[in-house]
């Protein structure tokens, strides 16, 4: 079920009472500092080593770092001094000014703060080596613990610091999030609208500045008055202009944070200034109005705008607005699921489908208004093992009024109503819409097909909006087995295969399923209209666990002539789906081939079949099409004789359970 919850106001929104502990041993913070505190030991993290595969994944530290602990640096360490400021940021030698970023906007809201980093923690009585930190992750929040060992040369901190050598919770708020994912390394390059999400949970929205809303000014306005995070900062054409200076002394390809903004009066007009403040703690805007610039200078100087709103509330007016949050949790899987965007029509629709009932208008208006925002999921700290952002964006369709996955036809002759504004390879895409109340399908996709990531898919509406993934229920149609038809009654082709199962049965008229195998392949090699390699002696023995009523391990002929009316339309399916006659079928269409002999799979399910079934280029031969029927059929038959009546369970011991998986 989708995670929901409502909030209102300008205020920090609703967050667990707990975040998980993550920790390998199983155990939380104050557990592992109770056990230090009685060995009478400082605590070493088994998860994220004092050692460079906690820094580097691709390269070695460029001087000799020393891990210490901040008593070991200074003589006197505070964890806060003087309160949790922005002026505590110094970037060191990490490139991860977005982190920083929207640190310094972190401090600027107390409550917020204090759920990212716990105030009860510090270097004074009660000392163990151990400090902790949360963040949110995909709908959760966790609870991140790191001993307090830093990267150090010569003494001195090597990456994030305070200005004062005494103050340490940025530090390990870096480390804790650089053990979040992976390593330091993991950190470099970013947006600064990722962290502010992972620190609040909240929405991403990004604006170019010169194709802003003409209401930008109060846009920000409202969103710093309502303790949402700000970033900033300048493009830059080429790799070269990376962290250059302006003359007016701003540095392109950085990450700033929007600490405020205001409206003054100055000679007789009023003045819209904003405060940008750049998370090295040096290098400001030496342009008019000092560390403040005129909004207008902002706007000319300025590239993107990243707002993360600590509650979803509207921003084109005053009022207070309740807005509601449902989360879906899905997966691109190569062969399944991973379909591609709208240019690959063939594998498109195959993507995971979530349908959006919009019920309400908003207030005084003739729309709704949501905001979805696709996430992928862990591709920072995967960057260790060669996974980079993949390309990812959503379209929006107009739904027909049954709740079933949308097929290949839907979208071939139907227009998208909306869609992300672009495919961009972020780790989140958001846009905000407003369409006409009604029901809709959300199809979420990277660009290219076959690419595979877990996502999260997030919709927040103004007004009262259900939303529900087109998965489809787990359904087995299957016919009841006809009775065995008197051999006076038989057609020809009953009659051909009663002459050639005697002569290889002998007077008991049972096969076995190597003689089964022998049949097969004799009677479909004369069978022009398909093309396959031969049905292995693996398929023939499923078939006889299939049909063998006996249970000797033989087939008898009426059973055989029960499976052969069977085969005749298992095979019409395959040639159906196998457009070009190769003999092979693509698994992106297993879905609708499996619906049309009778098994209507989950996405769960059918990401299994694929696994299981086709090759490495996403095919399925005959062959392993028929197993994966003959396997269906046979659990779906088990599952029907074990089940009690209108019942979608059943009950198993140990023995049962294994004789049930060794004769499936």
């Amino acid at each position: 079920m989708p995670y929901t919850y409502r909030d209102s106001g300008p205020r920090a929104p609703p967050v667990p009472q707990s975040a998980r502990a993550t920790h390998s041993t199983g155990q939380t913070y104050k557990e592992l500092k109770l056990e230090c505190q009685q060995k009478g030991k400082l605590f070493e993290d088994c998860d994220f080593p004092a050692n460079d595969s906690s820094l580097f994944y691709s390269e070695k530290p460029p001087v000799p770092f020393v891990w210490k602990r901040p008593g070991d640096i200074v003589k006197d360490p505070q964890f806060i001094l003087g309160g949790a400021t922005r002026t505590d940021i110094c970037q060191g030698d990490l490139g991860d000014c977005w982190l920083l970023a929207a640190i310094a906007s972190l401090t600027l809201n107390e409550n917020t703060l204090a759920r990212v980093v716990p105030q009860d923690q510090n270097f004074g009585p009660g000392y163990a080596g151990i400090f902790h930190f949360q963040f949110w992750q995909h709908n959760e929040w966790l609870d991140i613990v790191i001993d307090d060992r830093l990267p150090t040369f010569k003494d001195r901190l090597v990456f994030l610091h305070s200005a004062d050598h005494n103050e340490f919770w940025s530090a390990l708020l870096e480390k804790a999030y650089a053990k979040l994912n992976g390593s330091y390394e993991a950190l470099k390059g970013g947006s600064t609208i990722e962290a502010m999400e992972d620190f609040t949970g909240g929405v991403g929205e990004m604006y170019e500045v010169k194709k802003a809303p003409e209401n930008l000014f109060e846009i920000l306005e409202k969103a710093l008055k309502r303790g949402s995070m700000v970033g900033c900062s300048i493009d830059i054409s080429s790799a070269a202009e990376t962290e250059a200076r302006t003359p007016y002394g701003l540095i392109k390809g950085h990450a700033y944070s929007v600490t405020g903004v205001d409206e003054v009066n100055y000679q007789g007009r009023k003045v819209k200034l904003i405060r940008v403040r750049n998370p090295w703690g040096q290098v400001e805007w030496n342009g008019a109005w000092s560390d403040k610039m005129k909004f207008d200078d902002f706007q000319s100087h300025f590239d993107k705008v990243e707002i993360c709103n600590l509650t979803p509330d509207a921003l084109e007016d005053n009022a207070v607005h309740k807005w509601e949050v449902t989360v879906h949790q899905g997966s691109w899987v190569r062969g399944a699921t991973a379909g591609g965007c709208r240019n690959f029509i063939e594998t498109f629709w195959t993507n995971p489908q979530i349908k959006l009932q919009l019920t309400e208008k908003d207030d005084g208006q003739d729309e709704c208004t949501f905001i979805a925002a696709l996430m992928q999921k862990d591709r920072r700290r995967l960057k260790k093992v060669g996974a980079e952002m993949l390309t990812i964006g959503y379209a929006i369709y107009e739904s027909p009024s049954k709740d079933e996955h949308l097929t290949k036809d839907f979208f071939r002759y139907h227009p998208s109503k909306a869609r992300s504004k672009t495919y961009i390879n972020l780790r989140e895409v958001s846009d905000r819409f407003h369409l006409p109340p009604g029901d809709y399908v959300i199809i979420p996709t990277t660009f290219e097909p076959h690419q595979e990531a877990d996502f999260s898919l997030r919709i927040f509406s103004e007004k009262k909006a259900v939303t529900k993934e087109l998965d489809g229920n787990v359904n087995i149609d299957l016919p009841e087995l006809p009775e065995p038809t008197a051999p006076q009654q038989e057609t020809e082709e009953e009659k051909q295969f009663r002459t050639l199962f005697q002569q290889i049965a002998g007077e008991d008229m049972e096969i076995s399923a190597e003689e089964l195998q022998y049949i097969l392949n004799a009677v479909l090699k004369k069978t022009n209209n398909i093309k396959f390699k031969k049905i292995c002696l693996l398929s023939c023995r499923n078939i006889i666990s299939l049909m063998d009523s006996s249970g000797n391990g033989k087939l008898e002929f009426n059973e055989f002539k029960i499976f052969w009316d069977k085969l005749k339309k298992w095979i019409g399916i395959f040639l159906h789906f196998d457009s070009d006659r190769s003999g092979t079928m693509s698994s992106y269409e297993l879905r609708l081939a499996l619906k049309a002999a009778g098994f209507q799979l989950n996405n769960y399910l059918l990401q299994l079949m694929v696994l299981r079934y086709s090759d490495d280029q996403y095919q399925v031969e005959f062959d392993d099409f028929l197993n994966c029927l003959i396997r269906l059929e046979n659990a779906s038959r088990v599952f029907q004789a074990l089940s009690v009546k209108n019942r979608d369970s059943i009950t198993l011991n140990i023995s049962e359970f294994i004789n049930l998986t060794m004769n499936i």
